[in-house]
């Protein structure tokens, strides 16, 4: 019976630690290559942003913090087609600001995140995110 327990509180521990994710699809206005998006984070959720492109395209994207709670400490990675979470951009290493050659054919993902203590302490931080494929 103890054995239970024990496996219960710590699923239980796991479930309660599972990210919140929210997700959208980027549509550029006809005649457009690019677009503005706004939203908020708070503490361990990120959004996804998902956008189709084509091998040999490159891709420019830019994050600026437009309001916070806490010290706005905020990054965005870009994901290839069919990733599991591993990118091929890493913004808390190379920065906020992107300008890539696209790899393959397909949906991209650009993952807008919190890390450090706005992440561990619930922090809400807005955000403004340029996007386009050229």
């Amino acid at each position: 019976m103890k054995t239970r327990l024990i496996l219960s509180i710590v699923f239980a521990g796991f479930a309660c630690t599972a990210w919140a994710q929210r997700a959208a699809e980027v549509k550029f206005e006809p005649g457009n290559f690019g677009t503005m998006v706004s939203g908020t984070i708070t503490g361990d959720e990120y959004f996804d942003y998902n956008l189709g492109a084509s091998a040999g395209q490159e891709m420019f994207a830019d994050l600026q913090l437009s309001d916070t709670n806490g010290n706005g400490v905020i990054y965005f990675n870009i994901l290839p087609p069919g990733s599991d979470g591993v990118a091929i951009y890493n913004g808390s290493i190379n920065g906020n600001t992107a300008r890539i050659n696209l790899p393959e054919d397909g949906d991209y993902t650009i993952r807008v995140y919190l890390m450090g203590n706005d992440r561990d302490t619930g922090k809400t931080v807005g955000y403004n995110l340029d996007l386009s494929i050229q």
